[in-house]
């Protein structure tokens, strides 16, 4: 009997916990999917403020396009081109984001002219001299990571998510606030080996978009060595009707304007 109870106990828990995990790994898919895959495409104004740590500001401002490759929230394709200031325009930055592989980054730098590939080892490193990384703008793959439910409220979940590969990534691990109503990230705290939260995204602003719940401004903040970078969105559009031949080499050198302007 006492056998069977211990049986029946540890099936209770292996069963719950297979339930939790499926049921972490459906909310971590939502808030991806409404982070990066809504509409069939997408196109937006972005103005980019960099604040350094002695409170000197940068700015940048570029178009972003986005899209997908058909598959549900499978592949994608990303084209930002760069309009100001002098030293970064008609600069181009292009991700082809891939399922089974790394993904492949492309920068195009026209006093150059250039097209430069980013190596995976680069892709947590900094975005055009932000705080943001050229992770940080195409998006994670959701399985390079085991995810855990920490806390939930009302309101959010809090969502502890931890490399499976430690050596391609400069954290031990990272929390997301995912808001329940609208599946989206709302914040994203980086952590160290020692626990220390060294880098903090926080979506300043969202707006419907098109039907599509939209984050319009953002910002990420480095905690150690200090200044921060915000992202003002303008102008967004999805299922703008973007072909698939534009996110080539060829539209690094010469960019596609009708879908820029």
């Amino acid at each position: 009997m006492k056998k069977l109870i211990a049986a029946v106990i540890f099936a209770t828990f292996f069963i719950a916990g297979a339930v939790q995990a499926q049921d972490v790994m459906e909310i971590v898919k939502k808030a991806n999917h409404t982070s990066y895959y809504q509409g069939t495409d997408g196109r937006a104004m972005v103005d980019m403020e960099i604040l350094d740590d002695q409170g000197r500001s940068r700015s940048r401002q570029f178009v972003i396009l986005r899209r997908d490759d058909g598959e549900a929230d499978a592949g994608q394709k990303f084209y930002v081109f760069f309009n100001k200031p002098a030293d970064v325009k008609k600069m181009a930055f292009m991700v082809w984001k891939n399922i089974d592989r790394d993904d492949d980054r492309w920068l195009y730098l026209p006093a150059l002219d250039l097209v430069k590939r980013i190596a995976a080892s680069d892709e947590r490193t900094s975005f055009v001299g932000s705080h943001f990384f050229y992770e940080d703008v195409s998006g994670r793959g959701i399985d390079e990571d085991t995810h855990e439910l920490v806390e939930e409220t009302d309101e959010l979940y809090v969502i502890k998510s931890v490399p499976k590969d430690k050596g391609k990534t400069e954290f031990a691990y990272y929390k997301n606030w995912i808001h329940k109503s609208s599946s989206l990230p709302i914040k994203t705290e980086y952590y160290d080996d020692n626990d220390r939260n060294y880098r903090t995204y926080t979506a300043l602003k969202v707006e419907m978009v098109d039907g599509h719940p939209t984050v319009t401004a953002s910002q990420m903040s480095d905690n150690t060595g200090g200044g921060k970078t915000t992202m003002s969105y303008s102008e967004v559009k999805y299922d703008v009707g973007l072909p698939e031949d534009i996110f080539t080499e060829r539209y690094l050198r010469k960019a596609p304007r009708q879908y820029l302007k």
